[in-house]
């Protein structure tokens, strides 16, 4: 099985490639969606985080009031990392039942895309690589457009998120995407070959059918009829054996 990771940076275009994958059938663990669950009201998460941060972080109907939340962890670094490692076992177990059920469908390819992939240290765990750059100017812009937020309040959500060159450096696959959604597009079909290759022997042993495989061959192996007379003549040495014990 091939897991391969995907990360950016807020407002980089990181969604934009991981739909992309999704329009080629491949499927996707998505750690914002997974986190999303964690905080759903009345879980584990959700307990926890209302104790820290107290109950003006809930909405009317008692569900997390994330733009709240965000605001109070992205001014402040020792809360972000409160909040993060709050919710990382309930995010990281949720996300390896989202990969064991792909891998039990028998799924050869699924991409995880994760923003704190290499915070996380989940980047141990997946290859290739993939970072969606742009440019500090770029990623500022395309924030305030889309989230129609203050600038200083973007700057503090950048901010504080690892730096996308050195995330770049760090990647197998870099996606440039300073430009159009055709150039992102092209980008992608090039992508789309490397990631859809032939798996690997290692990568096909870590795959439902090669875990298949290997049972089958060890069953066919010890029922083999040259096996089975091995295993009959060890049987009855070890049976006169216990018999010269007790004589």
């Amino acid at each position: 099985m091939r897991i391969v990771g995907l990360t950016g940076g807020i407002a980089s275009g990181k969604s934009t490639v991981s739909n992309l994958f999704k329009s080629q059938d491949i499927p996707v663990v998505d750690a914002d969606v997974v986190a999303r669950n964690a905080l759903k009201k009345g879980s584990g998460g959700w307990k926890k985080v209302v104790a820290a941060f107290g109950e003006e972080i809930l909405l009317d109907n008692g569900e997390v009031n994330r733009p709240r939340l965000g605001q109070i962890v992205f001014s402040d670094p020792d809360k972000r990392q409160f909040l993060n490692r709050l919710l990382a076992p309930y995010i990281s177990s949720g996300i390896f039942w989202e990969v064991l059920k792909l891998w039990l469908k028998g799924y050869k390819v699924i991409v995880l895309d994760v923003p704190l992939l290499f915070e996380a240290k989940i980047d141990r765990f997946t290859k290739p690589i993939i970072v969606v750059w742009v440019d500090p100017e770029t990623q500022i812009q395309r924030l305030l457009s889309r989230d129609k937020s203050s600038e200083e309040d973007g700057r503090n959500r950048i901010n504080a998120q690892m730096p996308l060159d050195v995330k770049r450096s760090k990647a197998d696959i870099v996606i440039d995407n300073n430009g159009s959604l055709d150039d992102l597009n092209q980008q992608f079909q090039k992508v789309l070959v490397d990631v859809t290759r032939p798996l690997t022997w290692r990568e096909f042993l870590l795959s439902r059918n090669g875990a298949l495989t290997i049972l089958a061959s060890l069953t066919s192996g010890l029922m083999s009829p040259k096996k089975m007379k091995i295993r009959e003549e060890w049987m009855k040495m070890s049976s006169n054996d216990m018999e010269s014990l007790c004589e």
